[in-house]
């Protein structure tokens, strides 16, 4: 049986290592791509291109209560805003945690939902990862959102946290109201769509530094600031050398088309894993599904365009969806 441990918090800089305002105004360039033409001039917004990009997460978090939940094998660390509008469950990539989503978070609950993250095995403060009992990434996110009462929720994930989301939506289609994946093929292992993400690194890409790999030239260009505190999320995230577990479905080009929840994808137009010719042969596949990409953007949309990602999500998941 799960259990739930929590404390109530206030979010401030030591919480999310935040500092700086979120400035007004400031605003992206994104281009919606879909086969649902009203859908997709809904998310084909044209904001200011000129404008920075954004050096540091806003000070003005909500507060959230954060625990653990027990769930078989391991307790995951979370947070949430808590409130009455419809959950969404923010999953992170293999660069993160739980900690990431400074941007997000006052965002979308200022938005009217109940924003919820945690830290899956082996980051920072959940269990460790045991390689006896690495456990499915996804079955513990059904574990984590029924120990919490959740009914159906969005899905908003990036990087790896997109290859667990759509793990899940394989399995639980009918716990998602949306799923929304940023720079990552959707984890699929076989096919043309693995080929072409496998055939895009050269050698001895795993050994490159982190942040050449997942963020964006322009950002690390101008941006030292928030380089410096991306890559410290980055450091404090892992609390070990594993954590990669094992998906519960066989996700292949053939298992996109079975994908029976509203999906939109986000690909930044700079990014060395994903970019966007391999997210579009993804958004092919899936029946019905949009995809927006994101100018000189890298791996980390969320982080280094957050005002773009943030716009095409709400107004992803602001149709209406019950």
């Amino acid at each position: 049986m799960s259990k739930i441990i929590k404390t109530m918090i206030t979010p401030h800089r030591r919480a999310f290592l935040a500092a700086g305002a979120l400035g007004a105004g400031t605003a992206a360039t994104f281009v919606a791509m879909g086969s649902t033409s009203a859908t997709a001039q809904d998310l084909n917004t044209r904001l200011d291109t000129n404008a920075p990009f954004l050096h540091m997460p806003p000070t003005d978090q909500v507060p959230t209560t954060s625990g653990l939940i027990d769930i078989p094998g391991a307790q995951l660390f979370y947070w949430d805003t808590g409130g009455n509008g419809q959950p969404l469950v923010l999953m992170h990539p293999a660069s993160g945690s739980a900690m990431i989503w400074a941007y997000q978070q006052s965002a979308f609950a200022k938005a009217g939902y109940r924003v919820i993250a945690y830290s899956r095995r082996g980051y920072a403060k959940s269990s460790l990862y045991d390689k006896a009992n690495p456990g499915s990434g996804s079955e513990d996110l059904a574990a984590f959102t029924s120990a919490l009462k959740l009914p159906r929720f969005h899905l908003v994930s990036s990087a790896a946290g997109g290859s667990i989301s759509m793990d899940f939506a394989l399995s639980y289609p009918d716990r998602v109201l949306s799923l929304t994946i940023s720079s990552n093929s959707a984890g699929v292992r076989d096919g043309a769509i693995f080929k072409a993400a496998e055939q895009s690194k050269p050698q001895g890409w795993d050994k490159m530094p982190v942040e050449f790999r997942e963020l964006g030239p322009s950002y690390r260009a101008i941006n030292a600031q928030g380089t410096k505190l991306w890559l410290d999320l980055e450091h404090h995230a892992l609390t070990g050398t594993d954590y990669r577990q094992a998906p519960t479905n066989r996700i292949t080009d053939t298992a996109l088309r079975n994908v029976k929840v509203p999906t939109l994808l986000i690909a930044g137009a700079a990014d060395l894993i994903t970019p966007p010719a391999i997210m579009r042969l993804v958004r092919d596949a899936i029946p019905g599904a949009l995809m927006v990409v994101a100018e000189e953007t890298g791996h980390s949309v969320y982080w280094e365009r957050p005002d773009l990602f943030n716009a095409a999500v709400l107004s992803f998941i602001g149709q209406k969806r019950t």
